[in-house]
């Protein structure tokens, strides 16, 4: 798998000199070479990697804090990028945000390298710990504005509990999406979902669609 660039981290304290969009480049490249010839997460070293993507250690260390940290940023990077939402209504930024969900399921279907990596880290507590914090949670967040943005418009009841709405959204997806993986994942699921999860929590005055 070839990664087309890499993913921006969450903003964190400076560690050293100004980053090499290359030399980032180049590491994370190497990390995936390594995944992809089955070396598990647990045998990589950051010597190992240094190794394979042709930098020193140090050059690793003034990036990253870690092999935790940089796989995160690996996992990011091999991932389609974050949708941006149009704005428009929040029944229509709820389906571009499960519709990315749902690409990312075909995504991990069809790339055993992704499937293979993600059992890999559900056994690192550290580095799922780490994968849930950057990237999950952050996600989490951004649906959960969504909800909030539809409570201000009159588009959602203003007493909902939004964790609780925010699940009953993302949750058929991720369900079929990684826990029933025989399931179809077809175009207009993402509608489907939100329309049907909508017409239960939509104040009754809320206009249609």
């Amino acid at each position: 798998m070839t990664l087309a660039d890499s993913r921006p981290r969450t903003q964190g304290p400076a560690r050293g000199r100004p980053r090499s969009e290359a030399v980032e480049h180049a590491i994370l490249e190497g990390v995936m070479k390594l995944l992809e010839e089955g070396v598990p997460l647990a045998e990589l070293s950051i010597e190992r990697i240094a190794r394979t993507a042709g930098v020193g250690k140090a050059t690793i260390y003034r990036r990253w804090n870690g092999k935790e940290e940089l796989f995160v940023d690996v996992m990011r990077a091999a991932e389609p990028p974050d949708p941006e939402l149009p704005g428009t209504s929040m029944r229509d930024d709820l389906v571009v945000l499960l519709e990315a969900l749902r690409r990312r399921g075909l995504m991990n279907r069809t790339s055993a390298i992704l499937h293979n990596v993600y059992a890999q880290m559900k056994s690192s507590p550290r580095i799922w710990k780490a994968y849930h914090i950057n990237v999950v949670n952050p996600r989490r967040e951004l649906g959960k504005e969504v909800l909030r943005r539809g409570q201000r418009n009159g588009e959602l009841h203003a007493d909902i509990d939004l964790d609780l709405a925010n699940d009953l959204f993302t949750g058929p997806m991720l369900l079929r999406a990684m826990m029933r993986p025989d399931d179809e994942l077809p175009e207009g699921l993402a509608e489907q979902i939100v329309d049907s999860v909508l017409a239960g929590l939509r104040p009754v005055s809320s206009p249609q669609p």
